[in-house]
């Protein structure tokens, strides 16, 4: 009896220690993760600090009023010892073009939205400047909230779509639901609730949101880093609508991937191993350029396609008149006829 007893002593006291041991175990698993988030927290501890966000001697309110956006000798490095990432980079954007970046994965094209929004912390060289205003003299502040951008992964916030729309209370609600009907998202209300970083929303939808961002905030400078790569066609020609419409007067930058939403573009920027080696009206670039990268790049789509860009890129370049060297207005053509004329008849 008394061996029976401390029999069933161990079995029930064994029991108790299996739900320890599973209990400590549990607690161990727990443990490990933890360490695992403090590890990453000490990562963050040591990032670079950034540049401060104000200085001291900020631009005025209005800045940039026009959109120039000048870049001289820049180049980039993530890290002291790597290779550049963009090398002697000279462009000079006037207010109001638009102009579309285009090149192979890895020539550099993100890294030139990151240099704008001075998300380096170290490996910035050369000028970058925004209606004469050198952005490294500008805190990092007033430099981003002037500068829209539509990024190919929008970020929203997991709050309601009028905390996303408009955090500081700056607009009332019928500013939001003017820009929300002009991106066609007036059948969701202000109130409703996005979760995980916009999961319950489409791409699309995602993208039209940080649209109707950027109209709100008027800025006169636009980014989108490839923001139509990933949605449908619909969505995609009432983005391209929506800002031909609201940022007329915007100076807009655009990381391309379509050639049919570029080849209106007031200028192109070809990029190849982290260097502008082509810089020009599309129908310059075609015109001058037969054998260019931008050539290629149309040529690649089809004889029948290519014809049709090319005839695409003259007109527009007829409807901007943005100065570029082939002089295509009606009274020039006329005066060239006349000239032709006046020489045979001389002859």
């Amino acid at each position: 009896n008394v061996a029976g007893s401390k029999a069933g002593l161990a079995i029930s006291q064994s029991l108790i220690l299996i739900v320890c041991l599973q209990y400590l175990i549990k607690q161990f698993s727990e443990s490990v993760s933890l360490m695992i988030s403090v590890e990453r927290i000490l990562q963050y501890m040591n990032l670079p600090k950034e540049e401060p966000i104000t200085s001291d001697n900020p631009p005025p309110p209005t800045w940039p009023s026009q959109g120039q956006l000048i870049l001289k000798n820049v180049n980039i490095k993530y890290h002291m010892d790597d290779p550049p990432v963009l090398k002697n980079l000279n462009v000079s954007i006037d207010p109001g073009w638009k102009v579309r970046v285009v090149g192979r994965t890895g020539a550099g094209k993100s890294s030139l939205i990151l240099a704008l929004f001075r998300l380096f912390n170290e490996g910035l060289e050369g000028e970058i400047k925004i209606d004469g205003r050198d952005t490294s003299s500008v805190g990092l502040s007033d430099l981003r909230c002037k500068i829209s951008i539509i990024p190919q992964e929008p970020v929203l916030f997991s709050e309601s779509l009028r905390y996303n729309l408009n955090p500081f209370n700056q607009y009332d609600d019928l500013k939001l639901w003017e820009v929300l009907r002009q991106v066609e998202l007036n059948d969701v209300t202000l109130d409703h609730d996005i979760f995980s970083g916009g999961h319950n929303f489409s791409v699309g939808q995602r993208q039209l949101i940080c649209l109707a961002r950027a109209i709100l905030r008027k800025n006169r400078l636009l980014v989108l880093d490839e923001a139509t790569a990933n949605i449908d066609s619909h969505t995609d020609t009432l983005i391209q609508d929506t800002i031909r419409s609201s940022f007329k007067e915007c100076t807009i930058i655009t990381i391309a991937h379509s050639l049919n939403t570029i080849i209106d573009s007031n200028r192109i920027i070809v990029m190849e191993n982290s260097s502008i080696v082509e810089f020009g009206c599309p129908y310059e670039l075609l015109h001058d350029k037969p054998n260019g990268y931008f050539s290629q790049m149309v040529e690649k789509t089809g004889n029948q396609m290519a014809q049709n860009l090319l005839e695409q890129a003259k007109k527009a370049c007829e409807k901007n008149n943005d100065h570029c060297e082939l002089n295509l207005s009606p009274q020039n053509t006329e005066c060239e006829s006349d000239t032709t004329l006046t020489e045979q008849t001389t002859l």
